[in-house]
């Protein structure tokens, strides 16, 4: 059996504003009209693949789901991580899951963050590098340099072992440019791609030799787990209690049964706004545009403009991006220092290291149009057969206009159907339910009047979501 398992824990600062923690990378479509996420899991489908095991940060646990759920995807498990410990214990979650269905499971690991253009390509060297592994090979994917890339992990491989096949001999970390062109001069070098192929029992094997304590924290966590609606939440006190370690770290820097297959597939981890600007297509001008954008004279440029005209002239070699909360202006060649700017905005509490304009929800989302400091505006969106919980406010009162879609709500012991240009009053103190009975989304205008207006004057009754306070 083999079980593709998506490592979706990342939170992709460099690509801020538009990745933040509560919304990260993975989850958007920075390269196309599907998500990464949704990306990752399509390039599997060629692969006479089972159900995939998808491990997650629990902020994200909804998100997951409903990107799944728009694939048709039934996943073999959600895996909630408690608390980020890195991928060597996210990996060992998942074996050991793989491992309840099938002993001799083989796990395709693959960061739910990646783009790859070569989709057979990259087929084609899982089918090269899968019999090694089900022979108990720890095979890593080697990606064919094509520049002296000073952003990546190198893996140097050691004497063929097939067709496009090494023996495993070492990772090395990331050099600087003259250290990087002697690797891509040698041909022995390959970038880190940070994907793998391997048994799950032989990992779990070499996880109890090379890294008892992850191994055995992991195994407490797994066995003290609950299932959750769709999601298997592991017991939280033993995984915080595993070291926080990579994979390359805790076993396939140390191991001896590693190996490694060569990857030519037009492969980026997308770890900054400059990779977006590699892979995308450009105009005349070497420039990339995306959204609504207006450039004169402009040369080798990214604009990204996501809810207003971004209008440009006479600059070369920028990055400009933006969002309806925050714009980014950086040196194409600098954007790795993005990293810094979400530093000083946590550092100075601010809201727009983490948050979105667009709040998202496990129903759907949310947006502030207008705030002041008796009202607030705001549009929301609920998907298809979504519900949100009972609940009432101290603070403040709702007025619901339905713009698109059918809406049901209740209102005390009332319950009724509000369709397009309908709307309904809720008073203060009053309890009540929106819910999306049919089949498209449901968007409506919220006016919230009252004397506080926080996220957090709400009281629920019943939430499907297992979400109170």
């Amino acid at each position: 059996m083999l079980i593709p398992v998506l490592l979706s824990g990342g939170v992709g600062s460099r690509l801020w504003p538009v990745s933040r923690e509560a919304h990260p990378k993975q989850f958007l479509p920075l390269a196309g009209d599907a998500s990464m996420l949704q990306d990752t899991l399509a390039r599997t489908t060629d692969l006479s693949a089972s159900a995939p095991i998808v491990v997650c940060n629990e902020e994200h646990r909804f998100m997951v789901a409903e990107q799944l759920r728009e694939l048709s995807i039934q996943p073999e498990a959600l895996i909630l991580e408690p608390e980020g410990r890195n991928t060597a214990p996210a990996v060992a979650l998942a074996a050991l899951r793989a491992l309840e269905k099938d002993s001799e499971a083989v796990l395709l690991v693959l960061p739910a963050d990646h783009l790859i253009a070569d989709v057979d390509a990259f087929v084609a060297a899982v089918g090269k590098a899968l019999p090694q592994a089900r022979d108990g090979r720890l095979m890593t994917f080697g990606v064919v340099p094509t520049s002296p890339e000073t952003g990546y992990g190198y893996i140097k491989c050691g004497a063929t072992a097939g067709d496009d096949l090494y023996e495993l001999e070492q990772f090395v970390e990331k050099p600087d440019a003259a250290t990087a062109q002697s690797y891509l001069d040698s041909g022995a070098y390959f970038w880190n791609s940070g994907m793998f192929l391997l048994k799950a029992g032989t990992f779990m094997d070499q996880l109890d030799a090379l890294a008892p304590d992850i191994a055995a924290r992991c195994r407490e966590a797994m066995a003290g787990a609950s299932a959750d609606m769709d999601f298997v939440r592991p017991d939280g006190d033993a995984f915080r209690a595993s070291p926080s370690d990579s994979i390359d770290y805790a076993v396939m820097e140390k191991t001896h049964s590693g190996g490694v297959v060569s990857l030519d597939c037009g492969w980026s981890d997308v770890g900054a706004w400059s990779a977006l600007w590699d892979v995308a297509d450009r105009d005349a001008d070497g420039n990339v545009i995306k959204g609504d954008v207006v450039a004169e004279d402009c040369h080798n440029n990214y604009f990204r403009s996501e809810s207003r005209l971004v209008a440009a002239t006479g600059v070369d070699n920028l990055v400009v991006v933006e969002t309806p909360d925050a714009v980014l202006v950086a040196d194409r060649e600098k954007v790795q220092n993005v990293k810094k700017i979400v530093t000083q905005l946590k550092s100075s509490d601010r809201s727009e290291a983490s948050l979105h304009h667009r709040v998202f929800r496990p129903w759907g989302s949310y947006e502030s149009l207008i705030v002041s400091e008796r009202f607030q505006v705001k549009r929301i969106v609920v998907n298809p057969g979504q519900t949100l919980s009972l609940q009432m406010h101290h603070h403040r009162a709702e007025h619901w206009i339905v713009v698109a879609g059918t809406a049901e709500v209740t209102c005390e012991d009332k319950v009724f159907m509000l369709g397009e240009d309908e709307s309904t009053y809720i008073p203060l103190g009053h309890k009540h339910r929106l819910a999306n009975p049919g089949r498209v989304p449901l968007e409506l205008i919220e006016v919230q009047s009252g004397t506080y207006l926080g996220e957090d004057d709400i009281v629920r009754f019943e939430d499907v979501y297992g979400r109170s306070g």
